[in-house]
């Protein structure tokens, strides 16, 4: 029996989760699907400037944990990036980090 996956936090949801090929209709476009815990990871990285261990902290997973979330993510961008694919951001398995004031 395989373990129950933990939560990874996420700051907010995206206001655009949508992306696509400009010129190309929509019917004839492969999708790739990002979840919201990677578009996170890549914000903590790349935006944010975050080391591993630092992103990892703020998603509340192991560094590992974090590295393998970047990673997929990478890889499904640059597949949508380089094959002209669209990209939908729904789902995954996140939890929405309280708002501390």
């Amino acid at each position: 029996m395989a373990r129950p996956k933990k939560a990874r936090f996420i700051a907010c949801n995206p206001e655009v989760t949508y992306f696509k090929p400009r010129a190309i209709p929509l019917a004839e476009l492969e999708e790739v699907i990002l979840g919201l815990e990677e578009i996170e990871a890549l914000k903590l990285k790349f935006l944010e400037k975050l080391e591993q261990e630092e992103a990892a902290k703020k998603m509340k997973v192991s560094r590992t944990t974090f590295w393998r979330v970047f990673n997929s993510a990478g890889k499904k961008v640059s597949d949508a990036l380089i094959n002209g694919k669209a990209i939908r951001i729904e789902g995954g398995h996140y939890a929405l980090e309280k708002e501390v004031t």
